[in-house]
């Protein structure tokens, strides 16, 4: 699952996202039958994307570089490539936007 969900999960860092100075707008998309919300955040060169999968609670967080993904999905260590992202087959769904 951690081979189709992160590499779908760094594309969305790279589809442009509504920036607040507030809070940032919350979205969600749905993989293999799970529902994941997310925030993107810019942090200097690097987009931060935080959120949960719903049904689980299990928390991901992953720092996209220029060329390359880090971050941890629930306690497990992740890397991968932007090369490797697969784009996504529908289009991201806001939830809340100011």
């Amino acid at each position: 699952m951690k081979k189709i969900f992160l590499p779908t999960l760094a594309l969305l860092a790279l589809v442009p996202t509504i920036a607040h100075a507030e809070e940032p707008a919350k979205q969600r998309f749905e993989h293999g039958g799970s529902t994941y919300s997310y925030t993107v955040t810019q942090v200097g060169d690097v987009r931060v994307i935080s959120g949960v999968e719903e049904r689980t609670g299990k928390p991901f967080t992953l720092r996209v570089g220029t060329h390359r993904v880090r971050g941890t999905v629930g306690s497990q260590q992740v890397s991968f490539t932007l090369r490797d992202v697969e784009p996504l087959t529908k289009p991201v769904t806001t939830l809340a936007a100011r």
